[in-house]
């Protein structure tokens, strides 16, 4: 008998889109919400199981709970910042429902397995990497010795299963649109830069890309890179066309979506007779050839990854990347209209308040339609982690406050956390009040009517966070600061449980 199970996407922080789609799982300056895609694959496999999203379905605490008492086997994607309370909400529901079977999954358990054990009586297994076929063998009754890629307890010890190979054929996975179709309500979903509603999935998995600040490649999706065929993306988006008529558009989430030009060319081959508008990432390598046949089949916009403007951070973070490369491809794209939408960070190795001017300065002159400034935050498992605690840079605060917003917590000599966090702020400041940047946005207002009421939101979310924020950072610094206890630091057993997996 086959286990009827939950895939839980957990109620957190207000606006916390830490789901599986999220590569950096936090609290948004505007309200945010990505489809938890890891989450459906398996979901797909199971009959009778259920997908549950709760934080933009608005489900809370109370109803996770009530709805887990009808079920045998959970499975939960947890995040770092989100760790702590879904602890507590899988120990509410073990007090409902003692006999429900608990596994936690995501990039936190993958590199901390048995610190989450410990941390978490109630979880009774957690599977490494990539989950799919585990959590489905489990729900279908194979005991779990005889599963690969899992760490649980047995007589008081804790036992770490052989690693599970990457799945290479993703061809064998099911439709997520199908799952998302069962389950979801795509109208729930909002992020700023897509057109809404719209509906987004993968095309690949993994990313050859060694960037070391990157969560998902060093812990959980790989770097091998994996490729799902042409025809069977084409197909499932022909179906997604027939279920949604109404979904403005889509959005390929692919760590890297155009990573291989021979590849990008011949789906977009596929996709332009469905008539779509489409999304992606994208990296500045990309040349003008691949984006132009992009264009031609539907695409509108590409998320970017400039990360910083300084040639020598780009360097220190393993980019693969050059500034006179990103000018080019940035060029490209306004030659041929497509939009983007660049994501910057603050904080990355090297960064001084000289780098930071340079950065801003660098992204004025791109002049991309929108951005996203994120602090560098070092997750376990990623060499950015392994860096920040070797060279004690790692500050002693939380990576997030008590609503889910990113706070700074590595600082440098000559740059405090509490000056990489205001330099978040002056990022915006200086890049959307300029003339040209209010032009834009004023623009979309008056010519696109249904985009018009959500600007409006936005912008009040925004500049109320962004008060709240400012005025947090001033009093922080009228205040005399404590030497910072021992126990905020990670422990000597975290450490080395981190930089192993770094390193494997």
């Amino acid at each position: 008998m086959t286990l009827k199970t939950l895939f839980l996407n957990p109620p957190s922080f207000e606006n916390f889109d830490g789901g599986a789609g999220s590569r950096w799982p936090a609290t948004r300056e505007i309200e945010s919400y990505w489809y938890p895609v890891w989450l459906a694959y398996p979901a797909g496999m199971l009959e009778g199981s259920r997908l549950l999203d709760a934080p933009p379905h608005h489900v809370s605490a109370e109803e996770t709970i009530k709805i887990a008492r009808d079920y045998e086997f959970l499975v939960l994607f947890t995040s770092t910042p989100g760790f702590p309370g879904d602890v507590r909400l899988v120990e509410a529901m073990k007090r409902e429902n003692p006999a429900l079977k608990v596994a936690f999954v995501g990039p936190h358990v993958s590199v901390l397995p048995e610190k989450s054990l410990r941390d978490c009586s109630a979880i009774d297994f957690v599977v490494r990497k990539e989950f799919d076929y585990p959590v489905v063998e489990f729900a279908q009754g194979k005991p779990l010795e005889q599963i690969a890629g899992v760490s649980y307890w047995k007589n008081g010890s804790i036992v770490h299963n052989p690693d599970r190979p990457v799945i290479n054929d993703l061809d064998a996975l099911p439709d997520v649109v199908d799952v998302y179709k069962r389950d979801l309500d795509p109208r729930r979903y909002n992020v700023p830069f897509l057109l809404h509603p719209f509906v987004s999935l993968y095309t690949t998995r993994g990313c050859p890309a060694q960037c070391t600040f990157c969560l998902w490649p060093q812990t959980l999706s790989g770097h091998p890179w994996r490729k799902r065929s042409t025809d069977k993306v084409a197909a499932e988006m022909a179906k997604a066309k027939e279920y949604w008529p109404w979904v403005r558009e889509f959005f390929f989430d692919d760590d890297t979506f155009n990573l291989q030009k021979a590849r990008t060319i011949e789906l977009c081959s596929k996709l332009k007779p469905l008539g779509l508008t489409w999304s992606c990432t994208s990296r500045v390598t990309t040349d003008f050839e691949t984006l132009k046949a992009m264009k031609e089949a539907g695409c509108r916009l590409l998320i970017v990854g400039y990360e910083s403007g300084d040639a020598q951070i780009l360097k220190n973070i393993k980019k693969g990347a050059t500034v006179e490369r990103a000018r080019q491809f940035t060029k490209d794209c306004h030659k041929l209209g497509l939009v983007i939408h660049g994501d910057f960070i603050l904080g990355l190795p090297g960064e001084t308040p000289a780098t930071i001017a340079n950065t801003i300065a660098f992204a004025k002159e791109l002049d991309v339609e929108t951005i996203q400034v994120s602090v560098a935050h070092a997750y376990p498992g990623t060499e950015l982690f392994e860096y920040a605690v070797k060279n004690g840079f790692m500050s002693n605060r939380e990576m997030v406050d008590e609503g889910g917003h990113q706070l700074a917590h590595i600082e440098y000599p000559g740059l405090s956390s509490d000056d990489i966090l205001e330099a978040v702020h002056r990022f915006y400041d200086e890049y959307y009040f300029r003339p040209k940047a209010v032009f834009r946005i004023l623009r979309k207002a008056v010519f696109d009517s249904s985009e018009r009421s959500r600007l409006y939101k936005e912008a009040k979310t925004f500049l109320r966070l962004r008060s709240q924020r400012n005025r947090a950072v001033r009093q922080r610094r009228s205040q005399p600061v404590p030497p910072p206890p021992p126990t905020l630091r990670p422990t000597a057993p975290e450490k080395a449980e981190a930089v192993e997996a770094a390193n494997a």
